[in-house]
């Protein structure tokens, strides 16, 4: 289905009240509309993405000058402006001569609107028009006329969209968050009816108050509208109710909390952190022993070094990877190479539980005089003390790294195919 054009959004009622005059651009009236603005600041173009239709009431303009306004109709067709629509008659007496001359010069539509009805109006009627075409201006996506899929998509992918068009396109999907809402990504990988009824059970668990979600090749990936509850941490009792309520087969990456007010790229953000959580889920080993019954739930903060370790993509991180645990952990290694044993993994357990020994041996299912000697041993090969607060950072790193470049070697590709 074609996106919504320029002539569509001119015959619309709400456009026609106002007596719209086409002035240039005639010849671009079928041009695609991805959405539509209202703008009384002059430097509106810099809050443009392209294919926008901008309505203003010309204020900025009659104070101008004729070569600042040629340069205001230059820099809304340099950002790729479908048309300029501008109201005449309060502000602005008529249409500047300079800035048809340059809308025609440079192939811009051009509107004059002769009579005065809100913006509001206006921008409600044709954004509705434009999200119920199911498109904004973009290339049709797989998942066609699957409303709650392409905008979970475009935020995933971080396309470059606005919050009164990621507010009407979730509206239309019946996702209406309220403001003191907080919203939670999540990626679930496993059979897709599995996995959505999954969300589904978890979001009523935690109270939920709404739910985003739609099956991708590889995850069910989902926006939770969750109540304000004080104090209470939302991440860890959403990973509760999966672990309670889904099936042991799947594994489910929780992203952390932004406020619905917050804007689209906060929303955009939870989504695409949950993915990239799931990804490493997928392909690294675990830190600490799992349950061995039950689904595999994670958070972004329990991967957050991982996350960071793999900035930018694990493939571009491996010889960077590599050579950090060789310079930390090489001892390590060569006496794992020769001897069987766990030391590096121990070392990454007590580290990651505050350097207690009976955290660590209860983890690792060892008694704690068991341990007390693979950590002799470990400071030992090392020549250091695993203590020492100046190394902390750098042994955590080292064994984290460790898992990761040891899940590139061992997971298959094609785990997860994610838009983002």
């Amino acid at each position: 289905m074609p996106a919504l054009t320029l002539r569509e959004i001119l015959a619309l009622d709400s456009v026609r009240s106002a007596a719209p005059t086409l002035l240039a651009g005639e010849d671009a009236l079928d041009r695609p509309v991805r959405w539509v603005h209202s703008s009384e600041v002059y430097e509106g173009a810099n809050f443009l993405d392209g294919g926008e239709l901008l309505l203003t009431n010309g204020f900025g303009l009659a104070d101008a000058d004729a070569a600042d306004r040629r340069r205001y109709v230059r820099e809304l067709a340099a950002r790729g402006a479908a048309a300029l629509a501008v109201e005449v008659g309060r502000s602005l007496p008529r249409m500047p001569d300079e800035v048809t001359d340059e809308a025609r010069r440079l192939g811009l539509p051009l509107v004059a609107l002769g009579r005065v009805v809100p913006f509001v109006r206006i921008t409600e009627a044709a954004n509705r028009a434009i999200v119920a075409r199911g498109l904004s201006g973009r290339a049709v996506r797989p998942w066609g006329a699957d409303h709650t899929a392409a905008l979970l998509a475009d935020l995933a992918d971080g396309q470059a969209l606005n919050q009164p068009e990621v507010e009407a396109r979730a509206a239309l999907a019946g996702f209406r968050p309220g403001p003191g809402a907080r919203l939670v990504g999540v990626s679930v990988h496993g059979p897709q009816h599995t996995a959505a009824a999954a969300v589904d059970r978890a979001a009523r668990a935690v109270g939920g108050t709404g739910v985003l979600r739609a099956g991708f090749p590889g995850d069910v990936l989902a926006l939770l509208a969750l109540p304000e509850t004080g104090a209470r941490d939302p991440v860890r009792a959403l990973q509760e109710a999966f672990r309670t309520t889904a099936d042991p087969s799947l594994t489910v990456a929780v992203g952390h909390t932004v406020p619905a007010s917050a804007g689209w790229l906060r929303w955009s953000d939870t989504l695409r952190t949950a993915r990239t959580t799931l990804e490493l889920a997928l392909t690294v080993p675990q830190a600490s022993p799992c349950h061995a019954e039950g689904p595999l739930v994670t958070s972004s903060r329990a991967l957050a070094l991982e996350r960071e370790l793999t900035r930018g993509g694990v493939d571009a991180n491996r010889d960077r990877l590599s050579r950090l645990v060789q310079h930390t952990l090489g001892p390590l290694l060569s006496w794992e190479a020769a001897h069987p044993s766990d030391l590096v993994r121990t070392l990454e357990t007590h580290l990651r539980h505050g350097c207690s020994p009976t955290r660590t041996a209860s983890l690792l299912h060892i008694g704690r005089q068991s341990l007390y000697q693979r950590l002799e041993r470990i400071e030992s090969l090392l020549g250091l003390e695993i203590d020492d607060p100046d190394l902390l950072g750098e042994l955590l790193a080292a064994t984290c790294a460790h898992r990761v470049v040891r899940g590139m070697g061992t997971a298959g590709a094609g785990h997860l195919r994610t838009v983002a």
